[in-house]
């Protein structure tokens, strides 16, 4: 079974660390808005992964996150005059609906981030002993200088993150730091935000270290598949990687590394700040759960592509023709097995099953029955 690992930009015999027992992580929502078809293709995805590696045999501990503070909850929070638990729960539930509505099982574990703190507090204590990270007026940041290999997962120059993390939630013009691409492991809270007591003061956890504690806490030092969003490569895979290889002293801290193609709409990347989204739930008004993970299974998991709603009529044609039938000749099933064997090539194993539908290939790819 072959898998492309981002980090060495090619595929690799899939061999996980420990016999059969697969520890899987892949970077969740931050809760302050609802659901759209970019997150859709991203956990559909993993959540075929998960099917099929346990129909393969081994065992997985698969764990997702909940980003339940950050500067974005805090923000919506302000401007609704709600308070950020109450606004990340409530979001928390609608995305797990939409993701039942999907037929997307629930993982091992599902963690918000809140519920690690003291593990990353213990984890930046240590990098500050070891002299990765240094503290500037209640803040810490990590050193990206003093690691030697940061930047080996996007392999971005020096200017290019300075661009994207600007993009992407840090500041590269923040005076408190020693080099622009330094990254916040924790941040003084500021009087009206939520803080948490520590030995540098009332603070807040910074993005990156919230998925090193839960990986830790969860999967252990080192683990076998790490999963998200092609857009989470920088800042937030690389500095994740940054972290917890310093913190640990194993290298390396993931083997293999998935990452997912975006998903444009009107073209531009479906988000949030852009606003141009397409909303589960409004699609799942008029177009059956089959339909839509249809539509998302028929684009390769690394591919970025266009929403375009005259596809998922076409799915759903697709979907409503299809008739079970059981095939007695298993030449079929390996094919299908084969091309899931390479990279997870579901727009392959799907073309096999429109010609050969059968029970398991499509219980495998999570269709409903």
């Amino acid at each position: 079974m072959l898998i492309y690992n981002s980090l060495t930009k090619k595929k690799e015999l899939f061999v996980p660390l420990n016999g059969k027992k697969v520890s899987m992580y892949v970077c969740g929502i931050t809760p302050y808005d609802t659901t759209h078809l970019g997150h859709a293709f991203t956990y559909v995805f993993f959540d075929v992964v998960y099917r099929y590696l346990t129909y393969r045999g081994y065992e997985i501990n698969y764990t997702q996150n909940v980003t339940d503070i950050d500067d974005d909850i805090l923000k919506r929070a302000k401007e609704e005059n709600r308070n950020w638990r109450e606004l990340g729960n409530f979001w928390t539930k609608r995305f797990l609906q939409d993701m039942k509505e999907l037929n997307v099982l629930p993982p091992t574990h599902y963690i918000k981030a809140t519920s690690s703190i003291t593990t990353m507090i213990r984890i930046i204590r240590v990098l500050l002993g070891k002299g990765f990270a240094y503290q500037v007026n209640g803040n810490i940041y990590f050193s990206v200088k003093k690691d030697k290999e940061y930047g080996k997962l996007s392999r971005f120059s020096e200017d290019q993150m300075k661009i994207l993390l600007k993009k992407r939630g840090g500041n590269p013009n923040d005076p408190l730091k020693k080099h622009p691409l330094d990254f916040l492991l924790w941040q003084k809270s500021k009087n009206d935000e939520p803080y948490w007591q520590s030995r540098w003061g009332k603070g807040r956890p910074g993005w990156h270290i919230e998925c090193s504690a839960m990986n830790l806490e969860y999967l252990g030092e080192q683990i076998v598949i790490h999963g998200g969003g092609h857009d989470l490569i920088y800042p937030h895979h690389e500095s994740e990687i940054a972290q917890t290889e310093s913190f640990t002293g194993k290298v390396p801290f993931v083997k293999h590394w998935l990452h997912v193609g975006m998903l444009k709409y009107k073209g531009q990347k479906m988000a949030k700040s852009v606003g141009n989204l397409v909303m589960v739930s409004d699609l799942l008004k008029k177009y059956s759960p089959n339909a839509i993970r249809y539509l998302l299974l028929s684009h390769h998991y690394r591919e970025s592509w266009e929403f375009e709603e005259k596809e998922l009529k076409e799915a759903e044609k697709i979907i409503t023709s299809w008739t079970l039938r059981q095939i007695k000749e298993q030449q079929n099933f390996q094919e299908f097995k084969k091309a899931m064997d390479d990279d997870f090539n579901i727009p392959l194993a799907l073309t096999i099953l429109q010609k050969y539908p059968t029970y398991d290939s499509m219980s495998l790819l999570g269709f409903v029955l």
